[in-house]
């Protein structure tokens, strides 16, 4: 199929949607950067003069920002950064490791019907306000309620049917005769997935675990109704920089912002190329 050209109508609009879509991004880095008398100036203040690293040492030291006159800022995002990594990583490690076993599963062993993918992907269905409330009272009969386990419980469990069937997309790939080679040569079923099935989807399951680390770490409704006092995320501290005398501390938000985007911006450019056949839940078939 011959490439449609670039004509000079159809590039302006490309050019329009790319600076609509970046200028979010632009706006939050150029806030980042601004000291605490340009936050509210009017008119607005596009790229800050004197610009400042102030918010971020704010993040870390919060008498930093004390300087400019603006107090209030009481608590340290170190733990709400460490919270997030470690409820991240670890959700996603327990996502992808059963998402896998159960993509085998369903890929070798199960009979698909066109209804499957409509069962496994039900969960994501819903608007995650109308099961808050439900999660909440069970989590609160068994303690899990501001919780890492309980937190990391509920990552999981909204994670795993992507991670199964983005896993599945990959292992159907993989032609069954390999499998059966293995097992002529004396290995087991569960031997013959680790050994030559797992090496074989390893580029799909990296983008699978990226993916679904993108998930946990942006996640933000479930982190603020299950956490107190003990748990954090960085989702939820980005909500919690108000004061009562300066009001919202928008650069010290930009500035944590900045930080919360840094791994996903990363990540995305990584598993772009993967996420088009992953998500297309093996409808294509060799």
């Amino acid at each position: 199929m011959p490439k449609r050209p670039l004509t000079p109508l159809l590039a302006l609009v490309l050019l329009v949607a790319l600076a609509l879509t970046l200028f979010p991004i632009f706006w939050i880095l150029m806030t980042a950067i601004k000291p605490p008398t340009d936050w509210n100036a009017a008119p607005a203040v596009w790229v800050p003069s004197e610009p400042t690293l102030i918010n971020f040492r704010t993040l870390f030291d919060p008498e930093a920002i004390g300087k400019y006159g603006v107090g209030g800022v009481s608590e340290s995002a170190t733990a709400a950064v460490g919270g997030s990594i470690f409820a991240s990583v670890t959700a996603t490690l327990i996502s992808v490791s059963i998402g896998f076993f159960a993509a085998i599963g369903l890929a070798r062993y199960a009979r698909i019907n066109r209804f499957t993918p409509l069962v496994i992907l039900s969960g994501r269905m819903f608007p995650p306000a109308a099961i808050a409330v439900p999660f909440v009272i069970i989590f609160s009969a068994t303690q899990l309620i501001d919780t890492y386990l309980g937190l990391i419980a509920i990552y999981v469990a909204i994670t795993l049917p992507f991670a199964t069937w983005m896993l599945k997309s990959f292992v159907d790939e993989v032609p069954r005769e390999v499998e059966e080679a293995a097992m002529i040569d004396g290995k087991s079923r569960l031997q013959a997935h680790l050994t030559v099935t797992l090496p074989l989807i390893k580029g799909g399951l990296f983008a699978t675990t990226l993916f679904i680390f993108i998930l946990n770490w942006s996640e933000f409704l479930f982190a603020l109704v299950l956490s107190y006092t003990n748990i954090e995320t960085i989702p939820v501290r980005l909500a919690k920089y108000v004061t009562a005398t300066a009001g919202t501390l928008y650069g010290v938000q930009a500035a944590l912002a900045v930080l919360a985007m840094a791994p996903l911006i990363v990540v995305g450019f990584l598993i772009q190329k993967h996420l088009a056949r992953g998500m297309t839940f093996g409808a294509v078939k060799r």
